[in-house]
C-alpha cells in the first residue's frame, strides 16, 4: 500500500497429519508448489528502463528520474531484459506492483507525486482494466509474464480493491461509491473498513454497485493476464465478508490453483493474520516475525524475539506456518539495511544483515525478498526504500566494486543469497518440514544462540545461529531428550554421527553427535546450516 511521503509438531506422532492437511484442494494454491518458492517483489518503475520510448506516456510532468516521488523510468520490458539476472540469483517467482493506470500528479506545486507505485489508480466506470502506460501497456506487461513463465517463473499482481487514487475520474463519475471523509466515517464504526487510508478514496462496501465494480476489476485482469497468484492490498481495509463470501471463491472459480496472498501490515498480532487464512487466502506476510527479526539481528536484541515470534505463529497456525510469506522488507518498510545502522562498523551491518537472510531462507515459510535486498541496498522511510537499481548490479565485476548506497561488497550479499537460495531449493526440510527449537537465550544472561531443528523424511537439518559479539566456546544443545524432534529423527542423530556446514561461511565444518547432544564452537556473529550425512 502506498502512503504518501516450540512447536511446528510439538507432539511428533502428528507430523503425517499435518503434512498431509496441506495436500492441494480444489479451491487452494498447490502447498507443494508454493512452498518451494522463493518469491522476489520489484517495484517495477524502479528496476530498469527497457524502453525510455514510453517515458514520458500519459504525462511528462510524472516522469523525473531526479525525483523521489515521480517515475524513474522502469518498465516491463526492462524486467524482461533481467530475466538472466533473476535466473542466477535463483528465485523463482516475480511479484510486480500493480499496472492500474495512474492518476496523474497530486500534491502543492513545489512537492508534487505520481503513483509510479501503482497504488493509485485513475479507476473510470467506462474502462474496467487500463493499464499504466508508462510501465509499457498491455502488450508488454503480456511478453513479460510470458517470458518468466516460459523461463520456468511464477508471477503475481498486485491488486487494490480497498480504494481508488487520488483524484480519480470514478470520484465524480459515480459518487455515492465511496465512503464519507472522516471525521464522519468514524461514526460508521470500524474505521479501518469505513474510514480512507491517507486520504485515498475509499469503496463502501456497502454499495451493491461498487462492489460489483472492484470485482469486475479483479475478474477483467485474472482473466486478460495469465497470473499464477495475486497479492491483495490493504487487506485488512477490506471487509472480511467481501473476500470471503465474494472475491476470493470468484477468483478460485477462475482459477482454482491460484496463489493468493494478503497484505495485513501489522507487526505487533499475528492472531489479526488468522481470519484471513481461514477465509481462504492461501498465504498471508508474517509482519509480527519481520518485526522479530529487526529487534534480533539488526537492533543486536536477543535471539528470544525471533524464537518466541516462531512459536506464537505455529501456535496460530500449526501447519498452514509453511505457507505464511516471510520478509525482512518491502516497499512499505524502511529497509532492514537501514535498521541495523548505528554504533557500528559497516562490517557489523553486513554480519547482522547476514544473519537475518540465513534466518529468512531456514525458519518455516516462503521467503520473500524485495529488489535490492540481494545486494545490500540502504533505504530509509517512503519514499527512501524506493532507491533504483543500480546499472551496476548485473555483473558479478559491477556488484563486487558496488557503489554508495549499499553495504560493502554487494557480490558477496548476492554470492550468499543466492548460496541460501540454492540450499533451501537442495533440501526439502527447509521448505516443507517440521520445525522443533533446540536452543533459545530464554531470557537469561547466557550466550545469545539460537538452534533448530528441520526434518522430512531422510532429510535431517540443525540450524544454529550465534548472535552474540563474542564466540561461544564449546556448546552443547541436547537433542536426545528434545521430545521435540520426532523419534526416528533422534534415532538417525545417533551417539558419533557428524552433520556438516552447507553454508561454509565461518561455522565449524562439522558437528559431531556426542553424549546426546551435539557439540559446537561457533564464532561470533556467525551461522551453521547443518546437515545430518
Amino acid at each position: 500500500m502506498e502512503r504518501p511521503a516450540s512447536l511446528l509438531v510439538s507432539l511428533l506422532s502428528t507430523v503425517p497429519i499435518w503434512i498431509s492437511c496441506l495436500q492441494p484442494s480444489s479451491a487452494a494454491a498447490d502447498p507443494s508448489v508454493w512452498r518451494q518458492q522463493v518469491i522476489y517483489l520489484v517495484m517495477t518503475d524502479r528496476f530498469e528502463n527497457g524502453d525510455s520510448a514510453n517515458d514520458t506516456l500519459g504525462g511528462a510532468e510524472c516522469f523525473d528520474p531526479n525525483s523521489p516521488t515521480k517515475f524513474h523510468g522502469g518498465d516491463w520490458a526492462g524486467l524482461s531484459q533481467r530475466i538472466d539476472y533473476l535466473k542466477e540469483l535463483g528465485v523463482t517467482t516475480v511479484w510486480v506492483t500493480p499496472a492500474y493506470q495512474q492518476v496523474g500528479q497530486i500534491g502543492p506545486a513545489n512537492n508534487t507525486s505520481c503513483g509510479y507505485h501503482g497504488y493509485w489508480p485513475d479507476f473510470t466506470s467506462s474502462n474496467t482494466l487500463a493499464v499504466e502506460p508508462k510501465l509499457g501497456g498491455e502488450t508488454d506487461l503480456k511478453a513479460l509474464i510470458r517470458t518468466l513463465q516460459n523461463n520456468g517463473f511464477k508471477f503475481i499482481l498486485d491488486q487494490v480493491v480497498n480504494h481508488a487514487g487520488y483524484n480519480a475520474r470514478i470520484t465524480t463519475q459515480e459518487t455515492s461509491w465511496f465512503n464519507p471523509s472522516r471525521p464522519l466515517c468514524e461514526a460508521l464504526g470500524n474505521p479501518d473498513i469505513f474510514c480512507d487510508l491517507a486520504g485515498l478514496p475509499d469503496f463502501d462496501f456497502r454499495n451493491g454497485a461498487a462492489v460489483q465494480y472492484v470485482t469486475q476489476q479483479s475478474k477483467a485482469w485474472l482473466e486478460q493476464f495469465t497470473l499464477d497468484g495475486i497479492r491483495m492490498d490493504t487487506a485488512k481495509h477490506v471487509p472480511l465478508s467481501y473476500l470471503q463470501n465474494t472475491w476470493i471463491p470468484l477468483m478460485k472459480q477462475i482459477q482454482p490453483d491460484l496463489f493468493l496472498v494478503g497484505e495485513i501490515l501489522d507487526q505487533n498480532s499475528t492472531e489479526r493474520l488468522k481470519p484471513f487464512t481461514e477465509a481462504g487466502f492461501d498465504s498471508v506476510f508474517n509482519f509480527p516475525l519481520q518485526k522479530a527479526m529487526v529487534e534480533t539481528f539488526a537492533k543486536g536484541g536477543s535471539v528470544d524475539w525471533v524464537a518466541n515470534q516462531m512459536q506464537e505463529t505455529l501456535e496460530a497456525f500449526g501447519a498452514r506456518t509453511l505457507m505464511l510469506t516471510n520478509l525482512l522488507d518491502n516497499h512499505d518498510l524502511t529497509r532492514f539495511t537501514n535498521e541495523t545502522k548505528g554504533d557500528i562498523s559497516e562490517d557489523q551491518a553486513r554480519r547482522r544483515y547476514h544473519l537475518a537472510l540465513g534466518s529468512l531462507f531456514t525458519l518455516p515459510g516462503i521467503p520473500q525478498l524485495y529488489y535490492g535486498d540481494e545486494i545490500g541496498m540502504y533505504g530509509g522511510p517512503d519514499p527512501d526504500n524506493r532507491r533504483d537499481m543500480p546499472d551496476w548490479a548485473w555483473t558479478n565485476a559491477g556488484r563486487t566494486l558496488g557503489g554508495v548506497g549499499f553495504l560493502p561488497n554487494p557480490q558477496d550479499t548476492f554470492s550468499y543469497v543466492q548460496k541460501l537460495i540454492q540450499i533451501r531449493k537442495g533440501n526439502p526440510a527447509l521448505h516443507s518440514g517440521y520445525y522443533a527449537e533446540m536452543r533459545r537465550q530464554n531470557g537469561q544472561p547466557n550466550l545469545d544462540v539460537y538452534a533448530f531443528f528441520r526434518g522430512l523424511g531422510d532429510n535431517r537439518i540443525i540450524v544454529v545461529i550465534n548472535n552474540s559479539p563474542l564466540p561461544t566456546g564449546l556448546l552443547s544443545i541436547p537433542v536426545q531428550n528434545n521430545l521435540e524432534i520426532e523419534s526416528l529423527d533422534r534415532l538417525a542423530m545417533s551417539e558419533g554421527k557428524a552433520l556438516v556446514d552447507l553454508l561454509e561461511l565461518g561455522a565449524p565444518p562439522t558437528i559431531t553427535l556426542k553424549d546426546s547432544a551435539v557439540k559446537v564452537d561457533m564464532p561470533a556473529k556467525t551461522m551453521g546450516i547443518y546437515r545430518l550425512r
